[in-house]
């Protein structure tokens, strides 16, 4: 029986708006990875069928299909073609959901998925650019809706959607605070522990230097600093800049093939892609379909939520993993171990591959057989993956 299994993971440090990822071409940040992926591997990149790569602002540097672009800039054989693909926050989860596909079919061998976003270099937004993406039907099916601006070329809005989840489970302000300071507190305990270093390609900079570690970590935030933050969705709300996810920069690669075309090559599987699945909710509180993406994948793969060592619940939003637990009754001490999205970042396109190269990496140092992760994802998607480790 054919498998789908990862033998590779490698990411680069995220970097923080405006910060050391600032000078280095999306481009580039793709090929950084793409050789890194190569050089721990031992892949001759010229037995790659595919890449599959996340980007969401496909506009400016990183459009015109980046995932070829960044194949060729990485040095690869011009033979090894590219896919770019968007589905908004989930896009380089998606290209491994669609690698695990291709390898599984029988229609490739080995799959490069994982994805790039320089949200300094590209804002978030700029694919817009003046247009319209939701037509009459739209606005006529969601008119009047709590939370849908008809008013606004964007009628659907992330931070809203996360007030009404806050709002419908009835999170308090002190309970989005207390959630984003574990998540420095995590992530700087993880960092400080060497905990990311194998999952790290440090990036070399124009100016001589090198990033070898994530930016976003707030060492000398408290509940008083981030009590002081504005409620920039709602004059009433809860959800501020402190317990939402950062604007960033950065790529992340994962190598998927079969057990044995990996055996044939003399490769050593990390995980098996165990079960795969999209889900879709309400588009206008836009967070929330992560709940019903977890329940599928769980039936799918004949598991219960008790028997997942780790979740990886992606932080777009403080109230996105709160909900989630609150739904799935699952361990809140497996949740985001190492700290998430609001302490390390998210880079809309490579996030998806991000967390589940770091996923991989603490499940390995602690013997975790079983790993969840799932994201929300704009318009209402979320996808989830379960891994089983090898």
């Amino acid at each position: 029986m054919s498998d789908a299994v990862i033998v590779g993971a490698v990411r680069t440090p995220v970097g923080r708006r405006k910060g050391s990822l600032a000078d280095v071409h999306p481009v580039d940040l793709s090929a950084h990875v793409l050789r890194a992926l190569a050089e721990r591997t031992g892949v001759d990149p010229a037995l790659v069928d595919e890449v599959f790569w996340g980007c969401v602002s496909q506009v400016g540097e990183q459009s015109w299909n980046i995932a070829r672009n960044g194949v060729l800039a990485a040095g690869w054989p011009e033979s090894v073609p590219g896919t770019t693909l968007d589905r908004q926050c989930g896009s380089s989860q998606q290209a491994l959901h669609f690698a695990a596909a291709a390898v599984l079919s029988g229609q490739a061998e080995l799959v490069v998925a994982g994805g790039v976003e320089s949200m300094t270099r590209v804002p978030m937004g700029s694919s817009v650019a003046g247009g319209m993406p939701f037509s009459a039907a739209i606005h006529e099916r969601y008119r009047g809706v709590e939370g849908f601006a008809e008013d606004s070329p964007l009628p659907f809005n992330q931070g809203v959607g996360a007030e009404l989840i806050a709002q419908r489970w009835r999170f308090s302000r002190t309970q989005l605070d207390e959630f984003a300071l574990a998540s420095h507190e995590k992530a700087a305990a993880a960092q400080d522990a060497g905990a990311f270093d194998p999952e790290l390609a440090p990036v070399a900079l124009v100016d001589g230097g090198k990033l070898a570690a994530d930016e976003g970590i707030r060492r000398d935030t408290s509940l008083e600093k981030l009590a002081e933050l504005a409620t920039p969705f709602r004059a009433d709300g809860v959800v501020t800049a402190g317990s939402a996810s950062q604007i960033s920069d950065g790529a992340a690669a994962l190598a998927v093939t079969t057990s044995e075309w990996a055996s044939r090559h003399g490769l050593r599987p990390l995980a098996r892609i165990h079960t795969a699945v999209g889900a879709a909710d309400d588009p206008v509180t836009m967070l929330t379909a992560p709940i019903p993406a977890t329940a599928k994948a769980l039936r799918r793969a004949g598991l219960g939520i008790e028997e997942i060592g780790v979740y990886e619940v992606n932080e777009a939003f403080a109230p996105v993993p709160l909900a989630w637990l609150a739904e799935t009754e699952a361990d809140p001490e497996r949740l985001n171990p190492r700290g998430g999205a609001i302490a390390l970042g998210h880079p809309l396109g490579a996030s998806g591959a991000r967390i589940m190269t770091t996923m991989l990496q603490h499940m390995r140092d602690n013997g975790i057989r079983y790993g969840l992760q799932t994201m929300c994802e704009g318009g209402g998607m979320a996808n989830a993956t379960i891994v089983e480790l090898l």
